[in-house]
């Protein structure tokens, strides 16, 4: 399975937590457009010389985030799929998902995507409580996210998921109980839910430091999260990688390319790309990238990476999932010797209650969940 991520820099204003690459200024907007369309092209060989040997190597995945993708009329998203199709082989059953801030998704603007090979969309909700939002610095508000989703889902998109943020000072538990209730009622198949997280640099970092906002509390998020999974699983969610859920066959294909270590390209400033055993990313400046492709040369850099750091990478991102990693891809890719050491290290996560083997797959628990990144770490290669 093969994907495109493209990247979409511009915002309306900026949001107190996020640490992504994105412009609150639409001056070159236009040049942006003008030059994505020229990466598609210089890029058009990625999947026939890097991944496959096969440059008919069908995308089943395309996924325009950001930044803010639903700040681009219509007329700019057609340029950009029209260039996807000239230069990639698109499979006729393609996701392809366009993120959007519920303040954009208007009955036109949506009107208009129906026109487009869009099929999927990712809502960023984050709450639907006034408090959370104003503490966010979101441009919506609650009425918004609710009627967004009703006109969303009477435009006849009913692929779609949300994003939710927990752990916010503002977020009681029931009030983010609350917000569960509500996308349950609403029926919506995927839900993508994430502690706040404080990331270095950000405005939310530097109000916490000066004492005007109030810092995250990580047992809080810890409470939260167990809310989260038990109220969605009870509901028939599964629980398919830490932060998503999804109702039976809904999974997205963009989040399993990650978490599966499928080949995916990315496109525009800050994305990064992956072919197994190389990582590229472009330089996280629109301005630059701009000036780059111009001049007919891309803006990126590249990593290969070591046995060493694709076992790494493996481990990493196979415990987020509900499939775990698994110690027969272990041996096939890097020996019985090292499954074995693996199944070693293993060992004291098990008798903690923090992992399962199962079936020869490590896999977390709930409570391992909560520890993930520091679990693989540990059984990082040494």
């Amino acid at each position: 399975m093969a994907g495109i991520y493209i990247h979409i820099p511009f915002c309306q204003q900026a949001c107190h937590y996020c640490n992504f690459h994105f412009s609150v200024s639409q001056r070159r907007k236009d040049a942006f457009i003008d030059c994505l369309v020229e990466e598609l092209l210089l890029r058009k060989d990625f999947f026939g010389e890097q991944v496959t040997g096969n440059p008919k190597f069908k995308l089943q995945s395309i996924y325009l985030g950001g930044g803010t993708p639903s700040t681009l009329p219509p007329d700019d998203l057609s340029r950009i799929f029209n260039a996807l199709n000239c230069y990639f082989d698109v499979d006729a059953d393609a996701e392809i998902t366009l993120e959007a801030n519920p303040d954009d998704l208007t009955p036109g603007y949506l009107s208009g995507l129906r026109n487009s090979p869009v099929n999927r969309l990712s809502i960023g909700i984050q709450s639907f409580h006034k408090a959370d939002l104003d503490y966010m610095n979101r441009v919506h508000s609650p009425r918004q996210a609710l009627q967004c989703i009703e006109d969303t889902l009477k435009a006849g998109f009913l692929n779609l998921t949300i994003d939710l943020i927990y752990g916010t000072p503002t977020m009681s538990d029931q009030a983010f109980m609350d917000n569960l209730e509500k996308v349950v009622g609403l029926k919506i198949p995927h839900i993508s839910a994430y502690a706040l997280t404080v990331e270095p640099k950000t405005a939310l970092d530097v109000f916490i430091r000066k004492g005007t906002a109030k810092p995250v509390d990580e047992e809080q998020c810890a409470r939260q999260f167990e809310f989260l999974t038990d109220f969605l699983t009870s509901h028939g969610y599964l629980h398919y990688e830490i932060s998503n859920f999804a109702l039976p066959g809904r999974f997205s294909r963009h989040n399993l390319s990650y978490w599966t270590g499928a080949p995916y390209l990315g496109l525009g400033p800050s994305a990064h790309s992956f072919s197994g055993n190389q990582r590229s990313w472009n330089i996280a400046n629109t301005s630059a990238y701009i000036d780059s492709i111009k001049n007919g040369v891309l803006p990126l850099e590249t990593e290969h990476l070591s046995p060493a750091q694709q076992y790494d990478e493996y481990l990493m991102t196979s415990l987020r999932t509900m499939w775990g990693c698994s110690i027969e891809t272990v041996e096939k890719n890097w020996g019985k010797p090292k499954a074995l050491e693996l199944l070693r290290q293993s060992v004291p996560f098990v008798e903690k209650g923090l992992m399962l083997e199962v079936e020869r797959h490590l896999i977390l628990t709930k409570k391992g969940k909560l520890f993930a990144d520091r679990i693989a770490s540990d059984l990082f290669w040494v």
